[in-house]
């Protein structure tokens, strides 16, 4: 990846929903609202504020139909859309493989679809098309890190992230934002399932790691997920507080 190249955006909107069941029985659960609008709506605008003009949806089998028919071509959002299929849920890091035709070999900009913030993406996009190559977190700092994957680093280094730890070494979250160089690909090639037979997001960071190819930022002003009833009402609340 070069400077010149144009940044790719990939939102993963895949999962079943689980802990927001019954409401995720009949739909997607990034088609919830999150104030006055459906919750996939925020990472999409989020990634065309940042220059991102081609962007993939991937989404599960179920309610692909609904996600299409909300979402469209992009046209109203000024961007094109792409859509892809996880057929099970495999873990994001597998959702992400399946972009490896969508990236043409150029950068790529990753976001959880259940990711809400106020924050814009342009700077840290930026950054990374400066930086050339390898990949780059957003993290941030919460009272709640166990619930996240969770960054350890050193001055300026991450050295390692360890997934929902019971006991946290830090209160440093890792969010649902990424960015990638093309090798994204061919690391999770090489992944194994983890304990619950997904491939995980947090394992191809930690390969970056190793390479000594990861840079972080911290994401400035207030973020959260969106996946659990407490979270998707914190949400709203933002949403509301901040509109």
């Amino acid at each position: 990846m070069s400077a010149s190249d144009q940044l790719r955006g990939v939102v993963l909107a895949g999962g079943t929903g689980s802990r927001l069941f019954p409401l995720t029985k009949v739909t997607n659960k990034h088609l919830l609202p999150v104030g006055r609008e459906p919750m996939i709506f925020h990472p999409v605008k989020k990634l065309v504020e940042a220059g991102v003009r081609e962007i993939l949806i991937v989404t599960g089998t179920e309610h692909m139909g609904a996600v299409v028919g909300l979402l469209g071509s992009g046209k109203d959002f000024g961007c094109e859309l792409t859509y892809r299929v996880q057929d099970e849920a495999g873990g994001i890091a597998q959702a992400l493989g399946l972009a490896r035709g969508f990236g043409r070999g150029g950068g790529l900009v990753v976001v959880l679809g259940d990711n809400v913030f106020e924050a814009s993406l342009a700077p840290f996009a930026d950054s990374f098309r400066k930086q050339g190559r390898g990949a780059k977190i957003l993290v941030k700092e919460v009272p709640d890190p166990g619930r996240y994957g969770v960054a350890v680093t050193d001055g300026d280094r991450v050295v390692r992230i360890i997934e929902k730890p019971k006991d946290p070494p830090s209160s440093l979250a890792v969010t649902g934002i990424y960015f990638y160089d093309q090798e994204v690909f061919e690391v999770i090639a090489g992944l194994r399932p983890s304990a619950r037979g997904e491939l995980e997001i947090t394992d191809v960071n930690n390969a970056y790691i190793k390479r000594g190819d990861l840079t972080f930022d911290a994401l400035p002003g207030w973020w959260t997920d969106a996946g659990t009833f407490e979270s998707l009402k914190h949400a709203n609340d933002l949403i509301s507080k901040n509109s």
